[in-house]
């Protein structure tokens, strides 16, 4: 993998137009869930940094990331609490996990897929971004197409830093985790979250 994939190649499967109703029928849980998501975000960035000190370029981009995500929180709680959409905890989505639970123990493999993982997450995001902006009101939309060169970026970087954590080619591990992801997106699921596949018919409505 010499050369970065473009995002949209990056993901074997485009997010099904159900998990997008899905989304249409769920906008508080949808902005409480893509607050958690930014706040995990800048965490996993920020545990990176402490647990591998010595990678001087993954510290500068792990570093950024987190500011920019952590903006990004703060935004999404400025729009709900505008909204009145209290910020609650709520369940995560499988997503994460079952994608980190393909994560090799020793090192330098453990980084190279953590890193993978978030290159999956960033990629995901940004694609349901857009996909959802044009159901969105002007307001919502506006602000999650401006999200869009930011998401892009940390999918790069993450990439870019995987494939630079070890010398050998990174397309069979991306190769695994994009058909786990693959599999995930389109699963059914039992509750609406920002990174759940469609939801049951029966829990649709």
């Amino acid at each position: 993998m010499k050369q970065l994939p473009e995002l949209k190649d990056f993901l074997l499967c485009e997010t099904p137009d159900s998990w997008v109703s899905a989304a249409l029928k769920h906008p508080e849980i949808l902005l409480i869930d893509h607050a958690h998501c930014e706040k995990k975000a800048a965490a996993t960035a920020l545990n990176l940094m402490f647990r591998y000190v010595d990678k001087v370029d993954l510290l500068n981009k792990m570093s950024r990331l987190a500011r920019e995500e952590l903006r990004h929180f703060e935004q999404v709680l400025a729009i709900m609490v505008k909204r009145g959409v209290e910020y609650t905890h709520l369940s995560p989505a499988r997503y994460a996990a079952e994608l980190r639970k393909l994560v090799r123990t020793h090192e330098p493999a453990r980084l190279v897929d953590t890193l993978i993982v978030g290159a999956f997450i960033e990629a995901r995001s940004c694609e349901r971004f857009e996909k959802l902006a044009p159901y969105l009101d002007e307001e919502l939309a506006k602000f999650y197409l401006s999200l869009l060169k930011s998401e892009a970026r940390h999918f790069q970087d993450y990439l870019t830093l995987a494939m630079a954590a070890i010398d050998e080619p990174i397309d069979e591990r991306v190769a695994l985790f994009a058909e786990k992801e693959q599999a995930l997106v389109l699963a059914l699921d039992d509750e609406f979250r920002f990174h759940s596949g469609p939801l049951e018919a029966a829990t649709a409505e």
